[in-house]
């Protein structure tokens, strides 16, 4: 006659696996939020990219920079007869961290203007992660 043996797991079994798997995810997890700064840095830096193609192609239309990025999506009074935008396909993005790119319009500067983010710290300067990416007005 067979016995009726039940089968499981006892309660240490479950304590190792989990304090295994809690050990994993606190070596792989830093790893991953790492990219994830790091892709936001990427993104900055295309986004800014593609705002400055747009701002130069208002400037071939238009003969200047204007003087706010709202101007890329919605003729100002003082270019209306040679703005042929938008000259963005969606409305102007933030930053990576939600907030709004820096820009100015600044005839000395290398571009013709600042444009510029200033990171995960949001605040001017920084290093590393809370570095002022684009094209950034010299100190």
């Amino acid at each position: 006659m067979k016995k009726n043996v039940e089968r499981g797991f006892t309660m240490i079994e479950l304590l190792v696996v989990l304090v295994i798997l809690g050990l994993l995810a606190g070596l792989v997890g830093p790893q991953f939020f790492g990219k994830v700064d790091s892709s936001k840095v990427r993104t900055a830096e295309t986004q800014v990219k593609m705002l400055k193609l747009a701002l130069q192609t208002y400037r071939l239309d238009v003969g200047t920079y204007p003087e706010k990025l709202d101007d890329l999506q919605v003729a100002p009074s003082n270019a209306e007869n040679y703005w042929a935008g938008p000259y963005l396909d969606e409305n102007i993005p933030l930053d990576p961290w939600n907030f709004p790119y820096q820009y100015r319009k600044e005839g000395s500067a290398q571009q013709g203007f600042y444009l510029y983010s200033f990171g995960a710290d949001s605040a001017e300067g920084g290093e590393e992660l809370n570095t002022d990416i684009g094209y950034v007005p010299n100190s």
